[in-house]
């Protein structure tokens, strides 16, 4: 089988069934890891899938509210190194927020593994809550509200009603899309709202989004661009809206 025609039918799978994995592509046909790999690099940079951790998903809607699980698994190696660079702002004493979201989580390993304490951290994601609820030293705050099952986060009037007594240092966000001269955005209207509130009660706020998600809008504006003292993502964000962003006065930070 040539090698297009393997890639088509990969495609046509992840498009069936939502995802493939490298064990997948070995199996099927009969090719080697590095093969696998290298057509599902291929792909992703048609922009017919995304690359997750060891395999491939089908391109994401915007407009979807997907499981936490899935996201996780998509640009894994970019989110690790975002959270990396978000941890080296963060310093002992600090009240900070985590939003929800499979970025933000990654700053919450950081945050253990760089044993910064003391330290208030403030979020509605039940999967940092996790992450840190045994950590030496932090000082962790757990909205109440309406549980959102795809992000495994808390929204709505109880959760706003109790950040609104709150104040931050900094806020850490996470967003489903963001578009020059437009915002930040995401699927949920309720989820809108409480992030919108974090942005008044902090004193600094940064953006923490891979380059997908450049470019792209959603249902829920939270908030204009400006509002965000600068935005950490990775090296494949596209310089041209990169560079847009920089023009409303917001750092894009690289890493």
């Amino acid at each position: 089988m040539l090698a297009e025609e393997r890639r088509q039918k990969v495609r046509e799978i992840i498009e069936e069934k939502g995802k493939i994995t490298v064990e997948d592509i070995v199996g099927r046909f009969s090719v080697s890891a590095v093969t696998a790999r290298s057509d599902l690099d291929v792909l992703a940079k048609r922009r017919e899938v995304i690359r997750s951790h060891g395999g491939a998903v089908r391109q994401v809607n915007a407009m979807i509210d997907y499981p936490l699980r899935l996201k996780e698994s998509i640009h894994h190696a970019e989110k690790v190194r975002i959270g990396h660079a978000a941890v080296q702002l963060i310093r002992p004493n600090h009240n900070i927020i985590l939003d929800s979201g499979t970025t933000t989580v990654q700053i919450a390993r950081q945050i253990k593994a760089a044993r910064i304490h003391p330290l208030t951290v403030i979020t509605n994601a039940l999967n940092v809550a996790y992450e840190l609820a045994e950590t030496e030293g932090i000082t962790l705050i757990v909205l109440g509200g309406i549980l959102r099952p795809a992000s495994s986060s808390m929204v709505g009037p109880q959760a706003e009603r109790m950040l609104q007594d709150l104040h931050a240092d900094q806020l850490f966000l996470g967003v489903d899309g963001l578009y020059p001269g437009v915002g930040y955005c995401t699927p949920d209207i309720l989820e809108a709202q409480l992030n919108a509130l974090m942005i008044r009660i902090s004193n600094e706020v940064t953006v923490v989004a891979d380059a997908s998600k450049f470019g792209r809008r959603s249902l829920s504006l939270i908030s204009g661009i400006e509002c965000a003292h600068r935005i950490i993502t990775d090296d494949q964000v596209n310089p041209e809206i990169a560079d847009l962003v920089r023009a409303s006065g917001v750092e894009v930070m690289v890493v």
